[in-house]
């Protein structure tokens, strides 16, 4: 299964669901792979530490490679990283990403992370890409190579019409490149029962027809010190209640998963 987190408005989670979710694939014992197409690198250094971002053999150097014909071109397995953890594996980022994207449109690359990633199929059960906060050429490309996505959504109003918005988008990408593509649903992230807002805004969602998926991640300190220690929560703090609520959410994934 080939996922992909998006949302184009930053700051709601997007690396943290990926890394997480990814981390307890993992632990389930399913061999996992997180793409990092953000050049910012967080998920590259949440799982790899802070020299995640200038690893060798990464995501750009991959693209850079299917810019020009070489019989000596790496096999897209060359660019996995092993992390410290047992079946978690990553494909990281690095800052170059944003001087390819020219050339790689220009030159119509878009289907070559799919390519790479259908070859990776049988070596990973599960993978989780994720991208940064831009409908840009690796947000597409990444659309293109999933089979589901993911949406955040932080409870905010300006969270929900961007929602809206990437459905517009999303529906016509799949429609143009990608009819296997499906809607997973809308994590709710940061939730803060107490308040009224993220409530009604959860409501309207699911009044039109958006699939609000039923596990909601709360806040919590917790969530930066296990960026800042590199560890994901379920390595980092197993019994602790965001963790319980990413181990939830994931089985409810699976579940889903189970039935296609």
């Amino acid at each position: 299964m080939r996922r992909v987190i998006f949302n184009q408005k930053g700051g709601v989670g997007k690396s943290s669901i990926a890394c997480n979710l990814s981390a307890i694939s993992a632990a389930a014992g399913y061999k996992t792979l997180v793409v990092d197409l953000d050049p910012q690198g967080n998920s590259s250094q949440y799982l790899l530490g802070k020299d995640g971002i200038d690893a060798r053999n990464n995501v750009a150097d991959f693209f850079e490679q299917t810019l020009s014909f070489n019989i000596f071109n790496k096999e897209p397995k060359d660019f996995v990283h092993s992390t410290c953890f047992e079946n978690l594996y990553v494909m990281p980022s690095h800052q170059k990403l944003d001087e390819l994207i020219f050339k790689l449109e220009n030159k119509h690359k878009i289907y070559k992370l799919r390519d790479a990633l259908k070859t990776l199929s049988s070596e990973f059960d599960r993978v989780y890409i994720d991208t940064a906060p831009a409908l840009n050429f690796y947000t597409r490309s990444a659309l293109i190579a999933s089979e589901g996505v993911l949406i955040p959504f932080d409870c905010d109003a300006f969270s929900q019409q961007a929602l809206m918005n990437i459905m517009s988008e999303i529906n016509e990408l799949r429609e143009d490149h990608n009819r296997d593509l499906s809607f997973e649903g809308v994590i709710v992230n940061q939730f803060q029962p107490q308040a009224n807002l993220p409530t009604h805004l959860i409501e309207e969602l699911q009044e039109e027809g958006y699939p609000v998926l039923p596990v909601y991640l709360g806040q919590s300190v917790k969530m930066r010190e296990s960026h800042s220690a590199a560890t994901p929560l379920i390595y980092m703090a197993p019994r602790h209640k965001l963790t319980q609520q990413y181990v939830e959410l994931y089985e409810c994934l699976e579940e889903v998963l189970a039935e296609v």
